[in-house]
């Protein structure tokens, strides 16, 4: 499992208060293209709190994939679409994941 971030300062207790509060747990999609070879890749998992927006986590994927993720033929503009459809409407919701992990 990838690197949990926006833990800081949060103990168990806080942690499952804000996820019964709805907090969740979210990665993020990126593609970087290279002429024939296209990468897609996921973020960091990111703790995301009840009521925060995911839109200042996922900026840096979504720049990086409109930036690199392009150029491969023919899947760089499909991951890419792909990456950023995801990343627009909130990222990749693996709160369940992380909950069955941490049993």
């Amino acid at each position: 499992m990838a690197k949990i971030k926006n833990l800081e300062g949060l103990s168990d207790q806080d942690i499952n208060h804000e996820l019964a509060n709805g907090a969740k747990f979210i990665s993020f999609n990126y593609c970087i293209s290279i002429i024939v070879m296209t990468f897609r890749r996921s973020s960091d998992v990111y703790f995301i709190k009840a009521g925060e927006s995911t839109f200042k986590y996922s900026i840096p994927y979504t720049l990086l994939t409109l930036v690199l993720g392009w150029w491969g033929i023919p899947w760089g503009p499909i991951f890419s679409i792909g990456a950023l459809f995801t990343n627009l409407t909130g990222g990749k919701d693996l709160t369940q994941d992380v909950l069955k992990n941490q049993k």
